[in-house]
């Protein structure tokens, strides 16, 4: 199976869309030896989160890299920020703008096409079967997104991100009183930055599974790695600064989990 799903209790689904580092063999030999290190990793976000089993939360997780498919766009291949730089549902670009592929060995559209319904789709079906089952035991749920990428890409974005990059799709995937309570629950580390909707509002799951009319309530966290590890190879965890970052985690989380089970209906 190309992904793991760890079912929860409570009202809410933390989907890892970008952790998985597996290429498989059949595919290696077409990308260039460097893809192999799977530098665009979101690491080391199992560590991170790895409070949500004593929470009694629902985990999605992929095994397989983002460079092999991206779970976080449309399934049609839209862009998700149209007049920025994208990177593709069957990515061909590292963050830095440079190619993935060997010359001329980047997938056809049979590849693509055998890619999402092999990788993708699977994936999002979990997902979505997994949210219904616990909006039909609690009334709503909140679908936590969670990221990691490194500080600085120009090729993606201007200057340095702020550490912590919070999205609600401009506020149409999760309430103004959830937004309230993120924003609320950052205040405590004023050395941390934090923005709402800024240069990432949001992919493809916070956008298309968010629905609060629905009672699904979905917010991405796209998170500064240079908060927890050092963002050169070989990409290693800091433990110290791991430590700190993750009570800010835990409150972001439970703050958005109570706001949550709090909406009427």
């Amino acid at each position: 199976m190309s992904y793991s799903l760890v079912r929860g209790s409570i009202p809410l689904l933390v989907s890892m869309p970008h952790v998985g580092t597996e290429i498989p063999p059949e595919l290696r030999d077409a990308y260039v030896p460097r893809a192999l290190e799977v530098e665009d990793t979101d690491w080391h976000l199992d560590r991170l989160y790895d409070f949500l089993g004593r929470m009694g939360a629902s985990v999605l997780r992929p095994r397989l890299s983002r460079y092999v498919i991206d779970l976080n766009r449309p399934p049609d291949d839209a862009p998700m920020y149209p007049g920025a730089s994208n990177t593709e549902l069957c990515p061909t670009r590292f963050f830095n703008g440079e190619p993935l592929y060997l010359p001329g060995l980047q997938p056809g559209p049979q590849e693509r096409l055998r890619r999402r319904e092999t990788y993708w789709r699977p994936y999002h079906r979990a997902l979505e079967t997994e949210l219904q089952r616990l909006r039909g035991l609690h009334g709503r749920v909140l679908l936590w997104d969670a990221h990691s990428i490194r500080s600085r890409i120009p090729w993606l974005f201007e200057g340095r991100l702020p550490d912590l990059n919070l999205g609600t799709a401009g506020g149409s995937s999760a309430s103004p009183a959830i937004e309230q309570a993120l924003l609320a629950a950052c205040d405590p580390w004023s050395d941390i930055s934090h923005v709402l909707n800024g240069r990432f509002k949001g992919g493809y799951i916070t956008r298309h599974y968010g629905a609060p009319a629905g009672g699904v309530y979905a917010v991405q966290l796209e998170m500064a790695q240079s908060l927890y590890m050092n963002e050169e190879p070989p990409f290693a965890l800091d433990p110290e600064r791991a430590q700190a970052i993750r009570p800010v985690l835990r409150a972001l989380v439970r703050a958005a989990l109570q706001a949550c089970e709090a909406q009427d209906g």
